[in-house]
């Protein structure tokens, strides 16, 4: 009874509990550590699994979103007839946004931080332009070409990021590195020209996915170099999404003018754009939490291994479901571009190894 009537006293005297505000609200009470009972009583549900089961649920979770979002735009832009790439990546971001503030505000599963200058928010502002540009491409360029084409495409992501990388912050990589860069580049110019459902257009808006994809990681490294300035992937989220929301809402009212108009008829008519909607903006999330998770319970060099088999996998899927034809030599194309991917992984890695070592 003495300690119940200590553990009220104390949580009382809690400034974090105070409805008071408080110049100094980072001060914690610290209350007693509870005892074994208690605390199995609290315990997560991850907890309750071996850490090599809820790793490899972590993964394929990983797997099960990322493929997911794909061919859920692809059915929503090619198949169902939705042909608003700009307003479904709106949704996109409008869903990462909210889902972003549930799992850091309530939830918590990382502390929040905070955009501490307007000189931060414009950087984060900018690489909110790069995102949109990027992620629109994206979803535009699966209307016209088939996933397992768009696969072999992003996969090229590297060489743009080398490319970047030398034009504007000036980086050398070592000839090994750039000799692994080749086969990335032949793989996918096999591809392209073996392609039965080739569209210049849908080539275009991919390669522009990709390298809007390559350059916000570059600029990202410069933007937010700062420890102050650095925020984790989930916290930039929170800012960027809503940020990205905004910066597209113009764009789909202009040119794609009556779409949410479009969009309520047809679902008076047909409740199942709804739930293809919604399920479809939420598996975006899940993209970004996923790799997340994958990072924190593995590594990222991990998740980069992953992003491979994820894009062999996702093309195998695609052409099972949605029966688009493919040709052998495309296939070769596709393998040959993954192929230099792992030998620029592998080159990429040997050469930091001798940096560390002189």
């Amino acid at each position: 009874m003495v300690e119940a009537q200590t553990w009220t006293t104390r949580r009382m005297s809690n400034p974090r509990l105070d409805s008071t505000p408080t110049a100094d609200h980072e001060v914690l009470d610290i209350p007693v550590t509870p005892t074994a009972d208690v605390r199995n009583t609290i315990y997560s549900v991850g907890s309750h699994l071996s850490p090599n089961l809820l790793t490899a649920l972590i993964i394929a979770s990983w797997f099960m979103s990322n493929i997911g979002v794909l061919l859920l735009n692809k059915y929503l832009l090619s198949f169902y007839g939705y042909r608003y790439p700009i307003f479904l990546t709106m949704l996109h971001m409008i869903s990462c946004a909210s889902y972003s503030y549930l799992a850091i505000i309530f939830l918590e599963i990382v502390p929040r931080q905070h955009i501490l200058s307007r000189k931060q928010f414009l950087k984060i502002f900018a690489l909110s332009l790069i995102f949109c540009f990027s992620v629109v491409c994206g979803n535009t360029s699966l209307r016209y070409i088939p996933v397992s084409f768009n696969q072999a495409i992003g996969a090229t992501t590297p060489f743009f990021t080398a490319i970047f990388a030398f034009l504007i912050i000036c980086k050398k990589e070592s000839a090994e590195v750039y000799f692994a860069l080749l086969p990335v580049v032949f793989g996918i110019v096999l591809a392209s020209n073996s392609e039965p459902l080739f569209n210049l257009f849908g080539f275009l808006v991919c390669i522009g996915s990709t390298a809007g994809r390559a350059l916000k990681s570059v600029v990202q490294g410069i933007l937010l170099t700062s420890e102050a300035e650095k925020l984790h992937s989930m916290n930039l989220l929170l800012y960027m999404a809503p940020m990205a929301a905004m910066i597209l809402l113009p764009f789909t009212l202009y040119i794609e003018g009556n779409v949410a108009r479009v969009t309520l008829e047809k679902a008076k008519s047909d409740s199942f754009i709804v739930f293809l909607l919604l399920g479809n903006a939420t598996v975006a999330y899940l993209v970004n939490l996923t790799n997340f998770l994958v990072t924190k319970h593995t590594s990222a060099l991990t998740l980069q291994v992953l992003g491979n088999a994820k894009a062999a996998l996702a093309a195998f899927v695609s052409v099972m479901i949605f029966r688009n034809p493919v040709t052998v030599m495309g296939m070769t194309g596709f393998a040959v571009t993954v192929m230099g991917v792992v030998l620029y992984s592998e080159a990429k890695k040997r050469s930091k190894a001798q940096l560390a070592t002189h």
